[in-house]
């Protein structure tokens, strides 16, 4: 199978196999799934701002010119050796996963294809496609474990000379880690707020630093789970204007509910303080009062209910992807309809 396990992705980009010219780079951490599609096109060594040697195609644009990939594939590139074809946002398109099968069939001889997709599921049809191509190679890119946010801290500090304190370190690492591009973000923030400095320190994280695994869409999620209808709303429609990808605070919504599950069940005899105080990890402190309110809000089965239709909601983004802004709008605001109800019942 041509695949990589996750921790075996990096030592593969470094030296990436000649023979390999269809490369499918997808993951939940759309931060990274972007990063480690940019560094293996600079290992192509085309120039990535020449549009003649570096083609750059959507997936749903490639989905409605059907055929395009090919066409493009088998084009004889006029000013280089070979071309970059380089498809963002893909997903379940049925067509590129078919063109992906011909071209194996038939290798492109002057091009490489490069693919940025979401979440694929094993079994996935562009996935599969590639992981049988005796010319495809599949890397996976799941959110960043401690080892990997320690290696991104230093990268980044690294490029100002500044460095971090134990207890700082440990301190920001547990904020970050759900999207890569959004933990380089707070990281670079932060060493912006503490420029001038030998070594940052804990109170400049705290200063700085929320939870950023979700950054860009926790406040729609927080108001959704608070039953803050128009708040949510508000923010959802900001987001989903901003060019944000619905299934993300679909993917946050679920995230926070199990969380909050986790947390449920350990309610019996205690407080919501309680729970939440003794939390592993910890909640983060500024987050803490909220998920009290949370918590003692939430039932069990209502929780449930919520994860089922959120359940519901992923699964119809990925069979009407051009339908999942108002998929996941109506599945999150019916949550937050609910929410409101249990508030009102307390």
């Amino acid at each position: 199978m041509a695949q990589k396990k996750a921790h075996e992705v990096e030592a593969w980009l470094r030296r990436p196999p000649e023979n390999v010219t269809i490369v499918l780079i997808y993951g939940p951490d759309r931060g990274l799934v972007s990063e480690r599609a940019k560094a293996f096109a600079e290992k192509t060594g085309l120039p990535l701002d020449d549009p003649f040697s570096v083609v750059k195609l959507d997936a749903g644009e490639a989905e409605r010119d059907q055929g395009r990939l090919l066409d493009e594939a088998r084009t004889v590139p006029m000013f280089s050796a070979r071309r970059l074809l380089w498809v963002r946002n893909a997903g379940a398109q049925k067509s590129l996963a078919d063109d992906v099968k011909a071209l194996s069939a038939e290798p492109p001889r002057d091009a490489v294809i490069l693919i940025e997709a979401g979440d694929l599921k094993k079994g996935a049809a562009l996935r599969s496609a590639v992981e049988t191509s005796a010319i495809g190679m599949a890397l996976p890119c799941y959110g960043d474990e401690d080892r990997d946010i320690d290696s991104v801290i230093d990268d980044e500090l690294g490029k100002t000379g500044m460095g971090i304190a134990m207890e700082a370190r440990s301190t920001l690492r547990r904020n970050l880690g759900g999207d890569r591009l959004a933990t380089r973000g707070e990281i670079a923030k932060l060493a912006l707020y503490a420029h001038g400095k030998h070594e940052i320190g804990v109170d400049d994280v705290l200063a700085m630093s929320g939870d950023v695994s979700g950054i860009s869409v926790d406040d729609a999620v927080d108001a959704m789970l608070d039953g803050k209808v128009d708040d949510f709303d508000q923010v959802f429609t900001r987001q989903s204007l901003g060019g944000s990808q619905a299934y993300l605070v679909l993917a946050a919504a679920i995230r926070q509910m199990q969380s909050l599950q986790l947390l449920s069940a350990g309610m019996t005899g205690r407080n919501a303080a309680a729970v939440v105080a003794a939390a592993r990890p910890p909640v983060f402190f500024a987050r803490r009062k909220l998920v009290e309110r949370l918590l003692e809000r939430w039932p069990s089965e209502a929780l449930q209910r919520g994860l089922a239709r959120l359940q519901a909601a992923v699964l119809a983004t990925r069979r009407r992807p051009e339908l999942a802004v108002e998929i996941a709008r109506q599945a999150l605001l019916g949550i937050a309809i609910e929410a409101r109800r249990l508030s009102a019942r307390r």
